[in-house]
């Protein structure tokens, strides 16, 4: 029989148990500092990760909005919210006292190069003896209004900039009946969110109600001291010194005040700026 055999059949029972039990409470203990120690390199691993990489993450924000940008599902929903909080923004700055700069006559672009901007045709054939403005909505005289029953109202000129999205501008003389009086003199419930309006050439255009009550919002008659001509828009067009050139809708033939929009505008149902004020 082999010696070492003999010694452990001899051995004590107890003590066998006690070395054994010895060792499993040695190999938990390793186990156990083996496990912090893996969680605490963990935590400094993570917690330095986080703050070396804010930076970077920074840096990385634009790039990944403008990835956003490149990827075709998400370019309408990201331009529709930049619009709208633009439009929110814009239109809670905007300060129906603030008047738009006007300028002397020695500034005015003259006439003839002030730009013909069309949306479809220069002259859309309006038959001004049969010309009326079409009046509907919130207010308590609707009907049909004629050109003599607007320049009946006070008239205002003004020389102002006419600034086109496009990326030019000029300076001109307009002239007209406030919109704020049309408003007051056909009993337009002013509480009402935006007024319409409805073109000869199917253009169309919307204002809010401060934009469309400002005292420089004309329903512009003429221009340079002389009636409209058809290229600019005869009889009637808008003139809104506060906004964009867009919103200086021509050949004016309905009004509508309204609190519900069914459309925006023609150009702000290509995906344009709703209030876009100067």
């Amino acid at each position: 029989m082999d010696p070492e055999n003999v010694e452990a059949n001899n051995a004590d029972p107890k003590a066998i148990e006690a070395k054994a039990s010895e060792a499993k409470n040695a190999q938990e203990k390793i186990a156990e500092e083996n496990a912090v120690a893996r969680v605490s390199a963990s935590k400094i691993s993570e917690g330095t990760f986080r703050r070396r990489n804010r930076r970077e993450l920074l840096k990385l924000t634009p790039l990944i909005a403008l990835g956003a940008f490149a990827i075709p599902s998400f370019q309408a929903s990201l331009l529709k919210k930049g619009l709208g909080f633009s439009d929110w923004a814009s239109a809670r700055l905007f300060r129906s006292g603030h008047l738009a700069p006007t300028f002397a006559d020695s500034a005015l672009t003259p006439f003839e190069k002030f730009p013909i901007n069309g949306y479809d045709v220069d002259d859309p054939g309006v038959i001004f003896e049969n010309w009326n403005l079409t009046v509907s909505g919130t207010v308590k005289t609707p009907g049909n209004y004629t050109l003599a029953q607007i320049q009946a109202l006070p008239r205002f000129r003004q020389n102002t900039r006419h600034v086109c999205v496009e990326g030019w501008d000029v300076i001109g003389r307009f002239g007209g009946a406030r919109l704020s009086d049309f408003l007051k003199m056909v009993g337009a419930d002013t509480t009402t969110r935006f007024i319409t309006v409805g073109c000869a050439d199917d253009y169309y255009e919307s204002l809010d109600m401060a934009t469309a009550l400002h005292p420089q919002t004309l329903l512009c008659y003429e221009m340079y001291d002389q009636p409209l001509t058809r290229q600019h828009g005869a009889p009637l067009r808008l003139n809104v010194p506060t906004k964009i050139g867009y919103k200086h809708a021509k050949y004016l033939t309905d009004l509508k005040v309204t609190n519900v929009l069914d459309k925006v505008g023609y150009w702000e149902d290509q995906g344009y700026s709703s209030f876009y004020g100067l």
